[in-house]
C-alpha cells in the first residue's frame, strides 16, 4: 500500500466536494453501470456499500433494496453522501465510518457492493478485506475496481501509480475462491478495470 489509509482518507476528504465531477470517465461509469447492475437487491436485501464515496451506488441500490449501509474511510465523503440523502429524502440508506477489514455493520448483510476503492490496499490487505467481507456471509460480492486483465502494464496506465495498488484479475479471482465464493460474472470494461461478480458457494 503506498499511503495510508489515514493519508487516503484525508486526500478524498480535501476533495469531496468536487468529487462527482471528477468521475467522468467512462470506464468508471462503466464500472458503476455493471455493479448496480449485478448486485440486483431484492425489495427486503440488506446492502453494504463499502468504500461509498458520495454514495453513487447506495443511490442507485436505494429503490430496490430493503436498506442500504454505506461506508467509507473519508468523513468529508460521507458528509456530501449524508447531504444528497438529506437533499432527495432517501430514509433507507445511512453512512458512517468503516473499513473493507472493519465495515463496522450489526446484523446480517445479503449483498455487498463496492466500486473503484480496493485498489488502494495492498495485495494481502486485499486478501484479508475479501476474508472480512465473506465473513459477514452474504450471498453475492460485488466488486467494480482497478484491476489488471493483461501480463503487461499499460503504456498509460488507467490509474496513478503514485497511489494506486491494483491487483491483478487472478490474485483477486483467488481471494474470492478462497473464502468461498465462485465467480459467476465477470465484466472486463479496460484491461485495467473490470467488475468482479461473486456468489458464496459455501
Amino acid at each position: 500500500m503506498k499511503k495510508s489509509l489515514d493519508e487516503h482518507a484525508e486526500r478524498f476528504s480535501e476533495h469531496a466536494a468536487d468529487y462527482d465531477e471528477s468521475q467522468d470517465s467512462d470506464a468508471y461509469r462503466a464500472c458503476v453501470d455493471f455493479v448496480v447492475k449485478h448486485a440486483a437487491p431484492a425489495e427486503d436485501d440488506v446492502v453494504l456499500d463499502v468504500g461509498t464515496g458520495t454514495g453513487a451506488i447506495a443511490f442507485a441500490l436505494a429503490p430496490d433494496a430493503g436498506e442500504v449501509i454505506g461506508r467509507d474511510i473519508s468523513e468529508g465523503m460521507l458528509e456530501q453522501a449524508r447531504e444528497k440523502a438529506a437533499e432527495r429524502g432517501v430514509d433507507n440508506v445511512s453512512f458512517a465510518e468503516g473499513r473493507f477489514r472493519d465495515p463496522n455493520v450489526d446484523g446480517p448483510v445479503d449483498v455487498v457492493t463496492s466500486n473503484f476503492a480496493m485498489h488502494h490496499l495492498g495485495d494481502d490487505e486485499k486478501r484479508d478485506a475479501i476474508d472480512a467481507l465473506a465473513a459477514l456471509e452474504p450471498r453475492r460480492i460485488v466488486l467494480g475496481d482497478v484491476m489488471l486483465f493483461g501480463d503487461d502494464e499499460a503504456d498509460a496506465p488507467f490509474y496513478d501509480p503514485a497511489v494506486d495498488d491494483p491487483a491483478t484479475f487472478g490474485l483477486l479471482a483467488d481471494a474470492f475462491t478462497d473464502a468461498g465464493y465462485a465467480l459467476t460474472a465477470v465484466e472486463m470494461v479496460t484491461e485495467q478495470a473490470g467488475v468482479l461478480v461473486a456468489e458464496r458457494s459455501v
